[in-house]
């Protein structure tokens, strides 16, 4: 290269980390499933300790101990103080299976089912846009076919789901509602959070009657067995019960445009005047710029079924085309929001 040439290179105009972050990413977050997986936030859980207890009660070694520990410190998962490792407050409520918003369900299915997050598992669901989650397919009928992995979606489900199902029922009044329908309810996260959180409500979850046989063992943790009802069907092809709140969590971001607006005509058809639908979801901004926890989803959906994140323009319009009103978004718990309108 010539010496007037090398004279005019002039450095970056910004720094390198956000290439380094994404490096980081696939080296850093995993040391928080591999904790996970080890036991250290229930080791932990027991009292804080050093590295040298910690590699004895895990039986490994200082090197990669330290690894995970440093990991987990630097994202807010431990504390470090006078040479103990502790446990945080998000640790505390997210990730001891004492907590009502474990989340460590959700971590084992994807542990579980690592191939759809690596690379080769990300590229091929690009090139055939088809997801690869059990081998490719869909996997809700996966689900119907193998009753474990029914089982185990469905806990990793609600460990993802109650947390937030404790919050959105406070975000506006949902008073004068009566009847819940959590349609493709799962666990029974959103039944539980709203009946504890709204006076009188009673709820019904549609579901498969393998889906309903988990959530009931859930309402029964609870002691709701009386204000919750499981309702064994299919929500594309069924008659849906009479309710006057139609719930929808983490639903429309399953599917494509044209199956979200088939359910959303059907709720609106099932609903009396001053019905209520509300769809639960992260979503993207007006003008698709992210956020990224959204994007991210969105990948994640890629991997696992046919749909994406929308963004609340585009959910508002579909309740708008088929005639509700008064549609509201509200933030919601971390990443979520809520969209909702009546039927008039």
């Amino acid at each position: 290269m010539a010496q007037d040439t090398l004279s005019n290179i002039q450095v970056p105009r910004v720094d390198d980390r956000p290439v380094w972050d994404v490096i980081f990413a696939i080296y850093g977050y995993p040391a928080l499933l591999l904790a996970h997986r080890l036991k250290v936030f229930s080791l932990l859980a027991e009292g804080a300790r050093t590295l040298p207890e910690i590699c004895d009660a895990l039986n490994i070694k200082p090197r990669p101990a330290e690894a995970i520990l440093t990991a987990a410190t630097a994202l807010g998962f431990l504390s470090l103080q006078t040479g103990r490792y502790a446990l945080t407050p998000v640790t505390e409520e997210y990730l001891l299976e004492s907590s009502p918003s474990y989340f460590g369900f959700f971590w084992d299915l994807m542990i579980d089912n690592y191939q759809v997050s690596t690379f080769a598992g990300l590229e091929k669901a690009i090139l055939t846009d088809a997801p690869q989650a059990y081998g490719g397919g869909d996997i809700f009928k996966s689900h119907e076919e193998q009753i474990e992995l029914l089982h185990r979606f469905t806990c990793g489900m609600h460990s993802m789901s109650m947390a937030s199902a404790l919050f959105w029922p406070g975000v506006m009044d949902f008073s004068r509602h009566r009847v819940m329908l959590d349609i493709g309810g799962g666990s029974g996260a959103h039944s539980i959070g709203a009946t504890l959180r709204i006076p009188h409500l009673q709820a019904l979850i549609l579901d498969f009657l393998q889906v309903c046989e988990v959530a009931q063992g859930y309402i029964a943790e609870y002691g709701l067995q009386d204000r919750i009802k499981t309702c064994e069907g299919n929500i594309w092809q069924d008659r849906w019960p009479t309710a006057d709140l139609h719930f929808f969590s983490n639903m429309y971001h399953d599917f494509m445009p044209e199956k979200c607006h088939f359910l959303t005509a059907k709720s609106f058809n099932s609903l009396e005047s001053g019905g209520r639908i509300v769809i639960h979801e992260m979503l993207y901004n007006d003008d698709k710029t992210g956020p990224f926890a959204s994007a991210a989803f969105s990948m994640m959906m890629m991997g696992w079924t046919e749909g994406k994140q929308y963004s609340g323009q585009e959910l508002s319009a579909m309740l708008k085309e088929i005639g509700f009103e008064e549609i509201q978004i509200h933030k919601a718990f971390g990443y979520y929001s809520i969209v909702t309108g009546l039927k008039p």
